[in-house]
């Protein structure tokens, strides 16, 4: 029962969100600036960067959700 005791479930969740918003923004600076820069992107580096950002959006919805609401209500 005493597994979650030691976590910072509020520092868990701040900072799950921030590393969603952090990938989010990479991803889409990565392939805005890449098509100014180079025109094309190489198929690996898009779906990279596409994947970035799903992953980003994904990570900063259900951090909050799962390390804010969740954690603290099953302890």
């Amino acid at each position: 029962m005493s597994q979650y005791r030691g976590m910072d479930h509020a520092t868990l969740a701040k900072r799950g969100f921030l590393l969603g918003v952090a990938l989010f923004a990479v991803g889409v600076v990565g392939e805005v600036g890449g098509h100014a820069l180079l025109g094309t992107l190489p198929a690996l580096v898009n779906t990279l960067l596409v994947d970035m950002e799903a992953i980003g959006i994904l990570l900063a919805l259900f951090s909050p959700l799962v390390f804010g609401i969740v954690l603290p209500l099953i302890e």
